[in-house]
């Protein structure tokens, strides 16, 4: 008799201090992670892609087509000669956007998974942030469906082959409102199934519920070009309903809110002042630890996780190092927009690195586009003010799957125009550079592809092909065979940047100065030099549409020390450059760059 109490209480000590007992995940037999080849921890060079989107080999281009009229990249398609590509690119993570399982009108009822409802599903292929079964890969990327785990996988041991990383997206904040595991591993629960529904708020549902009111989806007002409108019956039953993802705790979600996702409930309640109800432990806190080992038992070696602020940094406190207990080297990158949290979620939610879209994106954007109040000043601020203890730890980028592509109508309609901003985002300081798939050969994302309408993205919500990308990629073959020679030149200036920031120890572990440009200047143009004892880099850039740089750049005694210029190369045009023993002579045209070794 005092034995089972005993065990009853430490059941409940257990349960009380977070401690569950052995999950799932828990009692896999850690992996080993294989050695990988010419691999530098100090520089994560990032490819997004999608793999719907990237092996796609089908032109139709259908408004709102299917799989069958548009097609659909699988991940077989991604072979040892794709990522052969990806690596010359100078890459060592590749992240894989869109591999989980996730809402979808695509019928796959075969294999036990039924098409979801068009009243909340965004697009044909949906949304890969509306996760539907967290323990299962996306059907539309496998060759052999029943078999579509086994070919990520397979996936996963190519890419490792090949000396790359393997990065997938974690969507902590919201799943879909179809969410329902049909490959659960044996003991684990879905989210939602235990859930209190009688109650706006509980610690221990897993979700957020608006009780004695049914989901009433919005109407798509674009019903004259909404090809899926016959679809959308409005009978989709969800009773009562539950609070939608963009924090939205209402029955009503508009046709803008997130309407096709529920929100996760890791213990706080907004209602009541966002009070917190962290002990004991949420369930959800415990079933997103859970995912989160499954798929690093996969072979995942890195995780973005979005939009992270939207969940309590408190779990990202505990969560992080618990996985990293397993698997220390795990990268997490945290999709974040307020500069004003980023400290707090390095320092306390323990990420990695953060996304630097507010800040130095923006700016960078801005003098691409030659807008007005454009200003260097901008590249200044991100490593000198905003940033300066953490500028090493923000990931940089000029496009990923939320932005305009640089070749659009709507950013800059030429992609040459972006070359200075990414010699500024590769070499600024040794934090994360992302490449997004297409971008180095100019993709400007034409045409209306379905939910989104034409807006400047690749789309993430329907079936389609990538017409630039597909140049390159030439029926499978993937030797850019299709390219123009304008395309081509574009991607090798894209790799030399790559390379060139991936292998400076200036660029990775120096310190940076600023350096004055001498004559006539303007707030288009900027210089500053990464430097370290054995290696200098004087990085020069030029927004300017009309002006030229013509200017003696002196390097300060602080980083020439004992040795003076004795030879200076323009690494990007493979130019020696003009010089005394202190100073550099720069020529540089209009919208350009010159990262000078001396």
């Amino acid at each position: 008799m005092y034995i089972n109490k005993f065990l009853k209480f430490m059941v409940v000590f257990m349960l009380l201090a977070g401690l569950a007992p052995a999950t799932y995940a828990q009692k896999k037999r850690k992996k080993p992670r294989p050695t990988l080849i010419n691999m530098d921890a100090n520089k994560l060079m990032i490819y997004q892609l999608l793999p719907r989107l990237f092996g796609n080999k089908e032109t139709n281009n259908v408004v709102y087509g299917t799989i069958e009229q548009n097609g659909s990249g699988k991940f077989n398609d991604i072979n040892d000669k794709a990522l052969d590509g990806i690596r010359e690119m100078g890459t060592t993570h590749v992240w894989y956007t869109g591999v989980i399982a996730h809402a979808s009108l695509t019928d796959y009822s075969a294999y036990g998974i039924k098409p979801d409802d068009a009243d909340v599903v965004k697009g044909r292929a949906g949304s890969p942030y509306a996760i539907r079964d967290y323990y299962d890969v996306d059907p539309d990327l496998a060759v052999d469906v029943k078999n579509r785990m086994a070919e990520f996988e397979a996936l996963v041991k190519r890419t490792h082959k090949k000396g790359m990383k393997v990065i997938i997206d974690f969507v902590p904040n919201h799943v879909a409102r179809s969410y329902h595991s049909v490959t659960r591993p044996k003991g684990v629960v879905d989210f939602g199934e235990h859930d209190d529904r009688s109650k706006a708020f509980s610690p221990t549902n897993d979700y957020y519920y608006v009780p004695g009111q049914k989901l009433v989806p919005p109407v798509n007002p674009d019903t004259a070009h909404n090809l899926l409108s016959a679809m959308q019956d409005h009978k989709f039953e969800e009773y009562p309903a539950k609070a939608t993802g963009n924090d939205v705790f209402s029955a009503t979600p508009s046709i803008n809110d997130w309407y096709e996702t529920i929100k996760l409930n890791y213990g706080v309640d907004y209602a009541d002042g966002h009070k917190k109800y962290f002990d004991p432990m949420p369930p959800v806190w415990l079933k997103t630890r859970d995912i989160l080992l499954y798929w690093a038992q996969k072979g995942v070696d890195g995780f973005r996780c979005d939009m992270a602020e939207m969940v309590p940094v408190e779990f990202w406190n505990w969560v992080i190092p618990e996985i990293k207990k397993a698997y220390p080297d795990m990268v997490f990158i945290g999709e974040a927009y307020n500069p004003n949290a980023y400290e707090t979620y390095f320092n306390e939610g323990k990420f990695d690195y953060l996304y630097d879209k507010v800040g130095l994106y923006d700016g960078l954007k801005k003098l691409i586009r030659n807008e007005h109040d454009a200003d260097v000043h901008e590249i200044r601020k991100a490593w000198q003010v905003e940033k300066q203890s953490f500028n090493h730890k923000m990931l940089r980028f000029l496009e990923n799957h939320d932005e305009e592509r640089i070749a659009s109508a709507g950013f800059a309609g030429q992609a040459q125009l972006a070359m200075p901003a990414m010699v500024v985002s590769a070499t600024l300081s040794g934090g994360p550079v992302m490449l997004y798939f297409g971008q180095e050969v100019g993709e400007p994302a034409k045409g209306r592809e379905g939910f989104g309408g034409d807006d400047n993205r690749s789309t993430i919500f329907d079936y389609w092909g990538i017409p630039e990308h597909q140049k390159w990629m030439n029926n499978g073959a993937f030797d850019g065979g299709q390219l123009s020679d304008e395309q081509k030149a574009l991607r090798e200036q894209y790799k030399k940047i790559m390379h060139i920031a991936g292998n400076s120890e200036a660029v990775k572990s120096g310190d940076i100065m600023e350096v004055a440009l001498n004559g006539e200047t303007n707030n288009r143009m900027y210089a500053y030099v990464r430097y370290t004892a054995n290696e200098r880099l004087l990085i020069v850039v030029n927004f300017n549409r009309e002006l030229h740089v013509n200017s003696e750049v002196h390097i300060p005694e602080q980083v020439l020390g004992a040795k003076p210029i004795q030879k200076a190369q323009d690494l990007l045009n493979n130019v020696a450059m003009e010089h005394t023993a202190t100073s550099i002579k720069v020529n540089l045209g209009t919208v350009g760059a010159q990262i000078i070794a001396f």
